[in-house]
């Protein structure tokens, strides 16, 4: 079974930077797809950053250029590095895993990133 926490959420200014994590316990991070979600308060969940098993990686057109997804196989973790943040990119972001290429089958609890202008 796949386990995955999420930490490093926190409140942060407009216009600044911050990187959430995604633990995985109980497989290699790097032979999984996986990605980043994320869910604004009366708003549907949004796809943010998917990477492959191959490492090939997309982004939503919203966080383009700005977010950059990566893993560390030493760590087994996933990462999320947010830059130029404005408080549209507020929410709750989840981490998900998958044995296929966007299929999730495994979802962490979330850490909650709030910007202010």
């Amino acid at each position: 079974q796949v386990q995955l926490v999420e930490s490093g959420g926190d409140s942060v200014q407009a216009g600044g930077s911050l990187r959430i994590s995604c633990a995985v316990f109980g497989y290699t991070a790097s032979r999984l797809s996986m990605g980043w979600f994320r869910q604004a308060p009366g708003k549907e969940r949004e796809g943010v950053a998917h990477i492959a098993s191959d490492g090939s990686t997309t982004y939503a057109d919203s966080v383009l250029g700005r977010f950059t997804i990566s893993r560390d196989s030493a760590e087994n973790n996933l990462y999320l590095q947010m830059n130029s943040l404005n408080p549209e990119d507020s929410a709750m972001y989840y981490c998900a895993a998958g044995w296929s290429p966007r299929s999730y089958k495994f979802w962490g609890q979330g850490t909650r990133v709030t910007v202010s202008s």
